[in-house]
């Protein structure tokens, strides 16, 4: 099997279960946010990219050096029905054949895409060169944000969220629709990698108590309630519901760097550490 938590003696510090590297959108490299997370005061740090199984391997060592519990992590972004949600999953062993083959696949559809986004703004006087958007990819996992960053270089627009609002985001005009994995189908993945499966950011997603039901019968195991966009009153909902469905309630920075997400910093959210440990109870 691969990497579980790992680290010797008792949970020391803050429990950060979501955070992205360049391995898909995030800022820094791998080892950087290990590097980060420990300086935050994170003792449990799980790196999630989207998509991607990439920086395990780097974020791993890294936090080891630094004595800092690692748990190997993975975002897929998933369909339940026409609504798009996303999955994380948590102490998935990261030399896993379904997960690589997985990557690779979801890889060769993320460039058809890309391309298809890069002649959707040509047409509209926008000029981007591929180069200009694998600078911003540290991995071979290439999405809109990094489209969007190229996009921000060229001046047309001063950040990130402009460039989805007038361009990227859904029903904008240089909008391409990604590859449907369907939630049970992520959850699977998920499992049969050894991990266990969280409904990331349910309340991001606008997700309702009947949605996580179906979720929680396909075979999730945890909720983010503690998550860095969720206000107070809406980790309270989450937490009913959880307590509810028997989810574990865990909690997630969402991390990706300033220049990306300046509002969310690794360890401003955590977890007590028994749900680390009934979390990790669930792996297959």
């Amino acid at each position: 099997m691969g990497m579980a938590v790992m680290g010797p003696g008792p949970i020391d510090g803050k429990i950060d279960l979501h955070s992205h590297s360049r391995a898909s959108d995030g800022q820094y490299p791998a080892a950087e946010v290990a590097e980060r997370a420990a300086a935050a005061g994170v003792g449990v740090w799980a790196l999630c990219d989207h998509d991607t199984i990439a920086g395990l391997e780097a974020g791993g060592a890294a936090a080891a050096r630094l004595g800092v519990r690692f748990v190997p992590g993975i975002e897929l972004s998933a369909f339940l029905d026409r609504r798009e949600i996303h999955l994380l999953g948590h102490f998935v062993d990261p030399v896993h054949d379904a997960l690589r083959r997985f990557e690779d696949f979801l890889a060769v559809r993320r460039r058809v895409r890309m391309q298809q986004i890069v002649e959707k703004l040509a047409g509209l006087g926008i000029r981007i060169a591929p180069a200009d958007i694998e600078k911003w990819s540290g991995g071979k996992t290439i999405g809109r944000p990094h489209v969007a960053r190229a996009i921000v270089e060229t001046g047309i627009v001063a950040t990130v969220k402009d460039a989805f609002d007038q361009f990227l985001g859904e029903g904008r005009p240089a909008y391409v629709p990604r590859y449907r994995l369907e939630a049970e189908d992520a959850v699977r993945l998920v499992r049969s990698a050894g991990g266990t499966a969280t409904v990331a950011h349910p309340g991001v997603s606008k997700l309702e108590r009947y949605d996580l039901e179906r979720l929680r019968a396909a075979g999730v195991d945890g909720l983010e309630v503690h998550h860095a966009d969720h206000n107070p009153s809406v980790r309270e909902k989450y937490l009913r519901i959880a307590e509810a469905l028997d989810l574990v309630p865990t909690a997630g920075s969402d991390y990706h760097g300033e220049a990306v997400a300046p509002d969310r910093h690794l360890g401003d959210v955590s977890m007590a550490h028994e749900e680390l440990e009934r979390l990790e109870r669930r792996r297959p």
